[in-house]
């Protein structure tokens, strides 16, 4: 993360210069009307106090008030190092948000010089080999709790079937496979053969990042599925979110008809993937290129609605769908801060739970937020992709779409409680319904859920 300047009153400021001040001149900086002095600034350090601050700063930047607006920043960036506790760290990553947005944007124009030619806003995302995303996968549940519990009602779901097609639309790049596929592999009745597809290319601009293309992925779960005596096909298809997988879709839809006929399980696993479709929030399909779907004449519903549809034609043995329990759709700068605020401290306060301060991993964990939080508030239209839902949103939607929520045995509430004994005391688990919820310290972060055909 960057760390800003320190910022002296606006008229002291010229154009395009940040002066850069030592902690003994900052006790003689003027304060503004109204602001405390370094001195009191102890006083803002509590997480309200600095949401209070973002909001208001925000609300600066849509004004193009520049002058409230560096006021604001200056207390922030002196209550807020990237280097603090994970409140501060939080704030901090909020703050270079609010800047890259006005750099973006064009308003509050002198604070978008400043940004422009004095800080470095880029994000050093890293990419990582398979091994490195498995290992970072497996630090903490927040990808795990979907891979346990999503694993645990496919295998009920394919029980007896010889012939198994997953279609594996997850953000972590089929880091649940390996997993599955060794409890596959030892089945009562023996292994069967499996179909994995994969949507190609779907997150290449989406943190985490993969060294390697998904051919070369390919060939390495073929081996190692083949270590685990099971026959594993391969096939992953160019398509994208940001059409609702219109590729991908039609190419199931074309195979339908004999998957239906070769008696195979159909399987539709979604791992945070969904929310990066298009919803009713960012614009009427006509404006979301063309409609993907032909068989769907109406131009009012979402892409995500189409897309459920369009997986509900296919009539899947199983669809299991992982998210974040989060809404980040809202239209309103200030509304999208509160709830991404009030959401992503989760991440930065479990992450000093797991990782060493100034450790490798954790630059990379706090640089894959820090991107999350920039897309939410910073970015507009088609460049906002983050836009989740919560599960009660998810959950009408699946019944909308002529889906039937299934609940999770006994075995994976088990096989999931087993798998968060492995990690920090914090991390709990509840049953909502059909439905099992990931929580941190009470608050939901994580929803799991399946559905059957209705």
């Amino acid at each position: 993360m960057m760390q800003f300047s320190e910022i002296p009153p606006l008229h002291q400021i010229p154009p395009f210069s940040i002066p850069t001040m030592n902690k003994n001149q900052i006790h003689r900086a003027r304060p503004w009307p109204g602001f405390p002095t370094s001195k009191g600034l102890g006083s803002f350090g509590d997480a309200n106090c600095m949401e209070q601050l973002l909001v208001h700063c925000a609300n600066a930047i849509e004004s193009n008030d520049a002058t409230l607006a560096q006021q604001i920043l200056w207390v922030l960036n002196n209550i807020a190092p990237p280097d603090g506790d994970s409140n501060q760290r939080l704030t901090c990553a909020f703050l270079r948000a609010l800047i890259v947005r006005a750099a973006k944007s064009g308003t509050c124009k002198m604070l978008a010089a400043m940004a422009n030619a004095h800080c470095n806003l880029s994000i050093d995302i890293h990419t990582f080999s398979v091994i490195e995303l498995a290992s970072f996968v497996d630090l903490t549940p927040w990808h795990r709790f979907g891979f346990t519990a999503a694993n645990a009602a496919i295998l009920e779901a394919v029980e007896g079937y010889s012939v198994i097609h997953i279609v594996d639309l997850s953000l972590t790049h089929c880091m649940q496979i390996p997993t599955l596929i060794d409890a596959i592999a030892s089945r009562l009745e023996g292994p069967p053969l499996v179909k994995l597809t994969v949507a190609g290319g779907a997150t290449e601009d989406v943190p985490p990042m993969l060294d390697l293309s998904y051919e070369e992925l390919g060939s390495k779960l073929i081996n190692f599925a083949r270590s685990r005596n099971v026959v594993l096909e391969f096939r992953a298809i160019p398509s994208t979110y940001a059409d609702g997988f219109s590729s991908l879709i039609e190419q199931l839809r074309v195979q339908h008809l004999v998957y239906a006929e070769s008696g195979e399980a159909l399987v539709i696993n979604c791992h945070m993937m969904l929310h990066y479709l298009p919803e009713e929030t960012l614009s009427p399909l006509s404006n979301v290129n063309s409609n993907p779907y032909s068989f769907e004449p109406s131009s009012t519903q979402s892409l995500r609605t189409m897309f459920l549809k369009a997986l509900r034609g296919l009539d899947p043995t199983v669809v299991v769908l992982v998210d974040e329990d989060a809404d980040f759709t809202s239209n309103n700068l200030v509304c999208r801060l509160r709830a991404a605020f009030n959401y992503l401290w989760i991440p930065y306060d479990t992450v000093d739970t797991f990782l060493p301060q100034g450790s490798r991993q954790r630059q990379w964990y706090e640089a894959d937020i820090c991107w999350k939080i920039e897309n939410v508030i910073a970015h507009e239209g088609l460049q906002r992709v983050e836009r989740l839902e919560p599960k009660s949103q998810w959950v009408q939607r699946m019944r909308n779409a002529g889906f039937r929520g299934v609940s999770f045995g006994e075995e994976a509430i088990s096989e999931v409680k087993t798998m968060l004994d492995e990690h920090a005391a914090g991390w709990g688990l509840k049953k909502e319904e059909d439905d099992l919820v990931l929580t941190w310290k009470g608050h939901n972060v994580v929803f799991a859920t399946a559905w059957l055909p209705a």
